[in-house]
């Protein structure tokens, strides 16, 4: 299934993020969210939901990674990293 495909491809993306520190909010989310009693698989999922709004905002917006849109859909997590 092409969705397990994608999956594992955004998850390898939060993997990097954390593994190198960049950016270094991903790790800052991962590490709240885990201190919030939430799983390490279920972080890593929720991390991943900002990877992909992000990838969607650069492709149908054309433009490049917004550091700062990025940061506060971190933020947002629990909850829902979607724009308002």
């Amino acid at each position: 299934m092409a969705n397990t495909a994608l999956k594992r491809e955004i998850l390898q993306v939060v993997e990097n993020q954390l593994r190198d520190g960049n950016p270094p909010e991903t790790k800052a989310t991962y590490e709240r969210l885990i201190a919030e009693g939430i799983s390490d698989e279920n972080a890593r999922a929720l991390i991943g939901q900002v990877v992909v709004c992000e990838i969607f905002d650069v492709m149908k917006r054309r433009e490049e990674f917004n550091h700062e849109r990025f940061v506060a859909r971190l933020a947002k997590l629990p909850g829902e990293p979607f724009d308002d």
